[in-house]
């Protein structure tokens, strides 16, 4: 039986997105925005890099890298790659139809 889904309301960037979440996994997907959040205002505010969709990209690469970069180190790591993974998939679907 599936879990209920859910909707999340997110803040990235100053801008609102709600996001369907399964039942349970709304706080790994709160964590996970804030991570995402925490890396693109840090990409935007070098001031080296123009368009949130660009700064997206950047923040979900450099994300990613850090995740497989620690890869090595267990199952852990892997389930993180695959939340990441799946937040990066929601995030292009939100930018490509907003």
């Amino acid at each position: 039986m599936s879990k209920p889904i859910h909707p999340v309301s997110l803040n990235i960037l100053g801008k609102e997105y709600k996001i369907a979440c399964a039942e349970g996994e709304q706080e790994g997907l709160i964590r996970s925005a804030q991570a995402l959040d925490k890396q693109m205002r840090k990409i935007r505010d070098t001031g080296k890099v123009a368009g949130a969709d660009r700064i997206a990209v950047l923040a979900a690469l450099n994300l990613a890298h850090d995740a497989n970069t620690n890869k090595n180190s267990g199952d852990d790591n892997a389930e993180l790659c695959k939340r990441l993974s799946d937040l990066r998939q929601k995030i292009e679907n939100v930018l490509e139809n907003p």
